[in-house]
């Protein structure tokens, strides 16, 4: 389809340049010499050099002869020396007179009236007159020259001069130069000039593509190639561009073009113009510039795409040429149908569609609480009818909620522009309570007590209460049989009766969870069900189970045993209260002597009895009276002899770090990490030295570092444990920047939780969980270590990490507020520290809060601040990030939920694919997010006013921001726009000097008052989002009066740097 085009360019180019003459590069001109031209003539009496007159009575110098009457002539003229300047062929022009044979008398029949030319090729000098060869055999013959016309004496007499003209070529040569040789054989005839030449095809720009002069080949065939450049601000399309010089000095055969490319216009086919502002030209071709569509604009020349206007934007998929659009509005009258479990939801269309036909829906579920002051997001297995995102229609189905619960269904209007715009989707809400269903079953029941003639029960409430719960009812009948099976209660309830004794049972209600049976039988079997009742009616019974009466044997023992209990109940109550005042006089003595006490907060002890049965639970060593003993119960001691240091690998808290070798007898020999205790070491740091290995030494999980042993009994004091070759997960994350798929991440994020989920399981919590305090070995399996360090925070003054809190050490990046505040250290808190160990894993180890103050991480976390997802990071992983970094921290999911949450991530890659946006999270601020509230204002001049900056309104009119919305929407760029008048945030008039730039720090040179420095600030806090919360000034500077210097506003730090000058 594109033939015909390009054939006609060839055509018109090979038109145009074959009618352009070719370029002649003169060798030697006789024409213009007026001294003697010097060539040699043999014999003497032969050639004869005269000077005479052309054809316009012009004075020239020339060759004759004419011996016609003397018989076997055979004269030689030679030119000088010709370089031939690098032509292989070469032309003879050659102006000359004959006289005709017949018209003299008497002439002998050998006159002539033609001449020989030839040629003899040669790299220097070579023939003199002394020394000249004047045989044929080492000339090459270029022609026999004849005359087309000739003259008579009657000519010669009316000075009528017949003037030949004629010219020859010869080639190729390869030598430096050349002589020509004329030979007369017996004409009369004069040789007027001789030019001798070379041809070249000329330079030429034709069709947008500069060719140069290019030298002719050897052969009046040949084709020379000669390669083509583009002229500026073009370029060559498919082939490279050449044309063909031929032996005539005439370009031909044209191939491959050039044309302008984007941003610029052809011009008289000579040249390529820049398109002026406010057009463009997209792509490369023989199109010209355009007006750019609606709603985009460009500032400078050469445009090849148009910019859009604030607040409009292009899709990646959006030809150039296509106006800017912008986000729709929200939906409009939001209609639901609720049920007990389910909701229907309708809506009309956004008034305004931002220009584009592709609007679609998103619908975020977020569960509440009953005063819905807090929401979490929705369940995994609620279900969207078609789906949850990327509605096409105006109607979702939505099941598998909770009864009775509040929800909060935001209906988001998104289109092709709003992953472009740096604001959240405007959505419609709908607040909805699901309605009351039968609850769930109830799963267990509890024997509190028994009595020959009454069992007293408890249960749980149910699973799901789908509802306010009325009552219980208890179902309950004697059991014929002894024997006895419960059934454990499911979901689905209880299995059907095949008891025959069920028929006969009896019911009892419970306004509570617990209830007492009376009138039972001694020592007999009950079979007992429960269930729960709302509005919506009963639920399902709960599983069977057996309760047994005591009989009077039983009831007699129970009360023999209950005696000794009794008595020393009221022997230990006694000796309470006499202890209780004798602590109270002690107390009341001390309190005068003491001082303010000191907050202390010491790490786990004992279990509570949360942990499962027979689960191992963490003990502190600090507990122990002595704390070798702990060291000796958890620890294995290990002879110095198995253990070979090899090299420094680092330095710890307490000594050097080492890589060795580790032989025990009957095992192979592993490399092993060891910590060694410097010299001079006090009681208390050996301690606390070893406590570290006592504390890793009651655990053992693939994901937990493991403790080999310790060396006690000789010199230096050694804890040996399991090599990791890859070191600090920071670090190694660092080094191999980029190198990792995020299925690989997820899978080292996977093994971190294991492990602290092992530790939560052991009631131990770690405090200092950082990328920093995670090894990786070879196979890229990360293990938590650095068990010690909570119990020496205090002590350590050189490491910037940790930051002063209540008379200890904290590492501020990764600490939960609670922590920081209250030094409250839970498993919820090592959990807000995992979400940071996500975010630095996803970011290939960057420095949370990048280079922010430990004050300013404090400040922008109490106003709920969260990280932003770091670069091509999934949007579920931040959004566990975000589940981490709850406030509430009774709200944050627990290790066991994040690894379950890990896992199904593995096992579904896809779900992986969605990557995080700032924007992706509407109900959570990120640190580089900040956009002024005007939702009190409902003008421009009135936001202006509040502010106390009135006097700008004419500015931002001028720049075209005249609504809220479009001030709402200003970038750093929009405040420094030619329309914009940057000299008008100065108070004192317009300083001498001021530079800057742009996005994403704001730079001014300065020169004037404070005061003009703070109207500076705090016009960038309002329109840039900057966030300006201090202006840093040198003490020594405040009582001074500077008159110049720079200010720094940083969007990231939200702060102003000012330095005088």
């Amino acid at each position: 389809m594109f033939g015909a085009p390009v054939a006609l360019d060839f055509v018109v180019l090979f038109c145009l340049a074959s009618a352009i003459a070719a370029v002649e590069e003169t060798l030697m001109d006789t024409r213009t010499a007026t001294a003697e031209l010097g060539w040699t003539a043999n014999p003497p009496s032969g050639w004869e050099e005269v000077s005479g007159y052309d054809e316009n009575l012009n004075t020239i110098r020339t060759y004759q002869v004419c011996n016609v009457f003397e018989p076997n002539q055979n004269n030689w003229l030679l030119t000088t020396f010709i370089n031939r300047h690098g032509a292989h062929r070469i032309y003879t022009e050659m102006r000359f007179t004959v006289r005709d044979c017949s018209s003299l008398p008497n002439v002998p029949g050998s006159c002539k009236e033609t001449f020989n030319l030839y040629y003899y090729e040669t790299d220097s000098v070579i023939a003199t007159k002394k020394s000249a060869f004047w045989t044929e055999a080492p000339y090459l013959k270029v022609d026999t020259i004849a005359a087309d016309e000739s003259f008579s004496q009657v000519d010669f007499g009316g000075r009528l001069m017949k003037v030949n003209t004629e010219v020859r070529s010869f080639g190729p040569l390869n030598r430096n130069g050349f002589y020509l040789a004329f030979q007369d054989y017996g004409a009369c005839m004069s040789l007027l000039s001789v030019r001798v030449f070379f041809k070249k095809c000329p330079s030429v720009v034709q069709n947008f593509a500069i060719f140069p002069e290019t030298m002719t080949g050897a052969e009046s065939t040949s084709l020379v190639i000669a390669r083509g450049t583009c002229i500026p601000n073009a370029e060559e399309v498919d082939v490279p561009i050449k044309l063909y010089c031929n032996g005539d000095g005439e370009w031909m055969v044209p191939i491959g073009r050039c044309t302008c490319k984007a941003g610029y216009e052809p011009e008289n086919n000579m040249a390529c113009k820049a398109c002026p502002a406010g057009m463009f030209k997209a792509h490369q071709g023989a199109g010209v510039c355009t007006q750019c569509p609606p709603n985009s604009r460009s500032t400078s020349e050469a445009a090849a795409i148009c910019t859009c206007r604030n607040g409009y934007y292009r899709s990646d998929f959006d030809p150039s040429e296509v106006a800017c659009t912008s986000v729709p509005s929200g939906p409009r009258n939001v209609i639901s149908i609720v049920n007990e479990t389910s909701i229907i939801l309708e809506w009309h269309p956004p008034r305004d569609t931002g220009g584009r036909d592709d609007v679609t829906y998103n619908i975020v579920c977020k569960k509440c609480r009953s005063d819905r002051r807090s929401c979490s997001r929705c369940d995994d297995n609620v279900e969207f009818v078609p789906r949850q995102l990327g509605l096409t229609g105006t109607r979702v189905f939505i099941s598998n909620l909770w009864a009775h619960t509040p929800y909060t269904f935001d209906i988001q209007a998104v289109n092709g522009v709003s992953n472009k715009s740096p604001f959240p989707p405007q959505h419609a809400s709908v607040n909805i309570t699901t309605n009351q269903a039968a609850p769930s079953t109830v799963l267990i029941m509890h024997q509190v007590s028994a009595t020959m003639r009454s069992i007293t029960l408890s249960w749980p409430q149910p699973e799901q209460p789908n509802g306010i719960i009325l009552d219980y009812e208890i179902r309950y009948y004697e059991k014929l049989s002894r024997i006895c099976i419960p059934e454990i209660s499911s979901a689905m309830g209880s299995r059907p009766a095949t008891d025959h004794s069920e028929y006969n049972s009896s019911m009892a209600k419970s306004q509570t969870n617990t209830a007492r049976i009376d009138g039972l039988r001694p020592g007999m079997v009950y079979v007992v069900q429960v269930r729960a009742r709302t509005v919506a009616g009963y639920g399902k019974y709960s599983g069977k189970m057996c309760f047994q009466t005591l009989t009077d044997d039983d009831y007699k023992s129970e009360l023999r045993e209950q005696l000794p209990l009794i008595a020393g109940s009221a022997a230990a109550g006694v000796v309470f209260i006499v202890s209780l005042v004798a602590i109270s006089i002690v107390c009341s003595r001390k309190r005068a002597y003491s001082k303010e006490a000191v907050y202390s907060d010491k790490l786990q002890h004992y279990s509570t009895g949360r942990g499962s049965p027979g689960m191992k639970i963490y003990i502190d060593p600090f507990t122990y009276e002595d704390p070798n003993e702990a060291v000796r119960e958890f620890a294995k001691e290990i002879d110095v002899s198995f253990v070979k240091i090899e090299e420094v690998i680092g330095a710890g808290e307490f000594g050097e770090v080492y890589k060795g070798r580790l032989k025990l007898p009957g095992k192979r020999e592993i490399y092993v990490a060891i910590k060694t205790l410097k010299a001079g070491y006090s009681e208390k740091q050996r301690r606390d030295f070893l406590s570290e290995a006592s504390i890793m030494g009651q655990f053992d999980h693939p994901n937990i570092i493991r403790l080999e042993g310790v060396v006690t009994k000789s010199r230096p004091v050694m804890i040996i444990t399991e090599f990791m070759e890859n070191g600090a997960l920071d670090s190694f994350l660092r080094q191999n920047d980029g190198q990792f798929t995020v299925i690989q991440l997820v899978g080292m994020l996977r093994g971190i939780a294991a492990g602290m989920k092992y530790l939560a399981e052991m009631n131990y919590v770690h405090r200092d969980l950082a990328a920093r305090n995670i090894l990786v070995n070879s196979n890229l399996v990360c293990k938590v270590s650095d068990f010690g360090l909570s119990r020496y925070l205090q002590d350590d003054t050189s490491d910037p990490t940790y930051t002063s809190s209540l008379g200890g050490k904290i590492p501020v990046r990764w600490t939960a507020p609670e922590a920081i505040a209250y030094r409250k250290f839970t498993s919820a808190s090592d959990v807000w520290s995992y979400g940071i160990v996500m975010w630095e894993v996803m970011s290939f180890g960057e420095r949370p809060y990048w280079d922010m103050s430990n004050q300013d991480v404090i400040n922008a976390i109490e106003q709920d601040y969260r990280l932003p997802p770091p670069m091509d990071c999934p949007a579920a992983l931040h959004q566990l990030m975000l589940d981490c970094w709850q406030k509430d921290r009774n709200t944050r999911p627990r290790f066991a939920e994040i690894v379950n949450t890990l896992d199904k991530m593995i096992r579904n890659p896809a779900s992986l694919k969605t990557v995080a946006t700032i924007t992706a999270v509407p109900s959570q601020p990120l640190l580089d997010r900040s956009i002024p509230d005007f939702t009190a204002f409902t003008s421009v001049e009135d936001w202006l006013s509040a502010i106390k900056m009135n006097q700008y309104r004419d500015s931002f009119l001028t720049a075209g921001f005249t609504s809220l919305q479009l001030v709402a929407q200003m970038t750093s760029e929009d405040l420094f726009m030619p329309l914009f008048d940057v000299r008008s945030i100065w108070k004192d008039g317009t300083p001498d000097s001021q530079a800057y730039h742009c996005s994403p720090v704001l730079h001014f040179h300065w020169q004037g008052s404070h005061d003009a420095l703070r109207m500076s600030c705090d016009l960038l806090e309002m329109l840039s989002g900057s966030c300006v919360k201090d202006m840093l000034w040198p003490e020594e500077q405040r009582q001074q009066e500077p008159t110049s210097g720079h200010m720094h506003c940083s969007r990231q730090k939200r702060s102003c740097h000012v330095h005088s000058q």
